[in-house]
């Protein structure tokens, strides 16, 4: 295992969604890269997320939603964070974040217009939203 980091990130799944594998998976890469990860599990609504980032003094939040309703879970979480003294997080969102096949550019520019730093398409790997952490938190 990779020595610490310093960096605190806050994982879950979103809404009333219950797929805990890949939840398992994000905790582990993570942890493995050396990140602080506070997992809070599955059908979390977005006050868990917030509670938890502010009780850590978290660096980011990584939500994860498979079953499709992401958008509706997602809206307002950034005002949220930013009302609860959270105004620098990063946000990430990731999985199957909309009903059915939507172009993808379209449901990028939805997310981000709702303040998510980073924001990716079912399928990406793990890897790939690591290495854009460890960009974004300034991590060598």
């Amino acid at each position: 295992m990779e020595e610490k980091n310093g960096k605190t990130v806050v994982i879950g799944v979103i809404g009333s969604d219950c797929h805990a594998v890949g939840n398992k998976i994000i905790d582990y890469a993570l942890t493995e890269e050396g990140f602080n990860v506070i997992n809070i599990g599955v059908l979390s609504p977005q006050e868990d997320f917030i509670n938890a980032a502010v009780e850590t003094d978290a660096d980011a939040i990584i939500v994860s939603s498979l079953y499709g309703h992401g958008e509706i879970d997602c809206r307002g979480l950034r005002e949220k964070c930013d009302e609860a003294g959270l105004k620098d997080i990063f946000l990430y969102v990731g999985g199957n974040i909309v009903v059915g096949k939507q172009e993808w550019d379209d449901v990028y520019k939805r997310f981000t217009a709702m303040g998510f730093n980073r924001v990716y398409p079912p399928g990406t790997p793990i890897e790939t939203t690591i290495a854009d952490l460890k960009e974004d938190l300034n991590i060598k």
